[in-house]
């Protein structure tokens, strides 16, 4: 049987993973154009690279399926229209293409090719540690849906205040837990 402290540390893990902003989508940007934007996480532990063949599917075709999930509620550990968290959602959209992709964000920390946030385009994936800056993993994740001279948007979905999947400028909510951009389309 699962000791109490056991129980509580572990709920608590899994309310931090794939946390979102609390104004998530209605923050102001904080990213400037023609500014690259720098990571402050250093990350921990070792990943193993993984490769995600992409094959022929268009990235503006996926993001706008994406795009059509706007609204679906979150729910840690879900991978369907009735609740999905990041990962979860991330898995939904690609399996629509059947890419077979990690079941968790830490696993895409050496998933394609980085990408600097001015060369990033729809479709790539944007990197963030969970709910704590200085955990150093990744623990959230969404696509991009837009670059606007290096001003960023991305779809994902979050736990925060605007729960579910959603579209939100670069904040500095997540500015803060920014880890990289990564291409996995060629």
């Amino acid at each position: 049987m699962m000791k109490p402290w056991l129980f509580l540390l572990s709920i608590a893990l899994l309310l931090a993973s794939c946390a979102g902003s609390r104004k998530s989508s209605g923050s102001k940007p904080v990213n400037k154009p023609h500014t690259a934007i720098k990571s402050q996480v250093r990350l921990k532990g070792n990943v193993k690279p993984v490769q995600i063949n992409t094959r022929s599917v268009d990235p503006d075709e996926l993001v706008t399926f994406a795009e059509g999930l706007v609204g679906v509620p979150y729910k840690y550990g879900g991978m369907s229209i009735k609740g999905m968290d990041c990962s979860g959602f991330i898995g939904y959209v690609f399996n629509k293409y059947n890419i077979k992709v990690p079941r968790i964000s830490k696993d895409f920390t050496n998933a394609g090719r980085q990408v600097s946030s001015l060369d990033s385009r729809r479709g790539d994936l944007i990197l963030f540690t969970g709910s704590n800056p200085h955990s150093g993993v990744v623990g959230h994740m969404g696509i991009i849906t837009e670059n606007k001279k290096g001003v960023l948007k991305f779809i994902h979905s979050a736990s925060g205040g605007n729960r579910g999947v959603s579209i939100t400028g670069m904040n500095a909510y997540f500015l803060e837990r920014f880890v990289k951009i990564i291409r996995i389309f060629p």
